[in-house]
């Protein structure tokens, strides 16, 4: 993966060289694609998912069947039970109301503003990310339609809380069938880890600072915030972070281009070398 986590000064640049001043060092935007375009994408594919996701709407039977299954692995496998973090945030009626507010309203906008500050600062990793997290999502997807699963909260073999609608917030209804907003029985893949998982790798790649590592809390938190809350099994987080290992392999972040040095002088008269030394 070391091709794929080179720090941040290896953007493309431009340097630009005023007569008599000190040259300076601007980042190139020609990797920035059109914002319209990428507006129109991202929302297309939003759209798209949130449809799909309601095609996953219906199969009860099937998502409690496998839930039981899913259940039965975890136990095979000595998996620590979802029960011990979840005990662990009961302790506490303000740490669960915390979990939960966390689990409702960090997903979506630290993955949008994320990406908005790939966009305007890494556009090279901006494109890489969208490609990964598209290719995520598909994924998970046709895992949503055909295994339909429900979450540990709703499983009675489970006995475990659901925080949400006992100690709020809920993004959820409290009946499945009758929510209209999200497909309750998509629980694998989870996408609140893999995305949450995806930014700490993106950041890590796009960034040179040595704390860098620390955006790996994240992740974590959020691992523990869905086991913790029932929303989602173990196993759910690993199969996240199966597929975007797979996504990683394949799409790889573009090589930088070739620095450019511009050199401007009166009145209105540029000079552009390509591969010039920085």
């Amino acid at each position: 993966m070391e091709s794929r986590t080179e720090p941040a000064e290896r953007e493309p640049d431009i340097t630009v060289r005023e007569p008599g001043a000190t040259a300076v060092r601007k980042p190139d935007t020609s990797a920035r694609p059109p914002l319209v375009r990428e507006l129109l994408l991202v929302v297309g594919l939003f759209l798209v998912y949130k449809f799909g996701r309601q095609l996953a709407n219906g199969h009860t039977g099937e998502a409690f069947l496998n839930a039981h299954r899913v259940w039965d692995a975890e136990r095979s496998l000595h998996l620590p039970g979802e029960g011990t973090v979840q005990d662990a945030l009961l302790s506490s009626e303000s740490l669960i109301h915390i979990a939960n507010t966390y689990y409702a309203t960090v997903h979506f906008p630290a993955t949008l503003l994320f990406l908005v500050w790939l966009y305007w600062r890494r556009p090279r990793h901006y494109v890489w990310t969208r490609r990964v997290l598209a290719a995520l999502t598909a994924a998970a997807l046709v895992l949503h339609l055909g295994f339909p699963l429900a979450p540990p909260r709703m499983l009675d073999a489970a006995h475990l809380v659901d925080t949400a609608q006992v100690y709020g917030p809920s993004v959820y209804a409290a009946k499945p069938a009758t929510d209209t907003m999200a497909n309750q029985f998509a629980a694998m893949p989870s996408l609140h880890f893999g995305w949450a998982l995806m930014l700490a790798v993106g950041l890590i790649a796009a960034t040179s600072s040595r704390w860098r590592w620390l955006w790996l809390l994240h992740p974590l938190v959020t691992l523990l915030v869905v086991v913790g809350t029932a929303n989602h099994y173990w196993l759910d987080a690993l199969a996240a972070t199966a597929l975007l290992g797979i996504a990683l392999a394949v799409i790889r972040l573009p090589q930088p281009g070739r620095s450019l040095v511009v050199r401007r002088s009166a009145p209105v008269r540029e000079l552009i070398t390509t591969g010039a030394g920085r």
